[in-house]
């Protein structure tokens, strides 16, 4: 699938830019995987797959519980999206296919 792979990741969250890593797999329409970063690896939950449309959630437990919810587009080897942070507004992310 378009998706699947370890994607190099930045997001600008209101901390300033973060880097990351996601990993993604897909089955059908079925997401799933892990996204690393400064926090450490946090499994994907509720992830779907609609063509090259993905949605995920991340719960976040540190620096405090924040629910992340993410939406993102896979370009061949470019992936863009962004994501809720919960009371902390929107952040947008991009990042490669490594």
């Amino acid at each position: 699938m378009a998706a699947d792979g370890t994607w190099n990741m930045n997001m600008k969250t209101p901390m300033g830019e973060q880097a990351g890593t996601l990993t993604l797999v897909t089955n059908g329409s079925v997401l799933t995987g892990t996204m690393s970063g400064p926090q450490g690896a946090l499994d994907i939950e509720s992830g779907t797959v609609d063509g090259d449309s993905l949605a995920w959630t991340v719960n976040m437990t540190s620096p405090m519980p924040i629910k992340v919810e993410a939406t993102a587009t896979v370009d061949g080897d470019s992936i863009s999206g962004e994501a809720k942070l919960g009371a902390f507004g929107t952040a947008p992310f991009s990042g490669t296919r490594t």
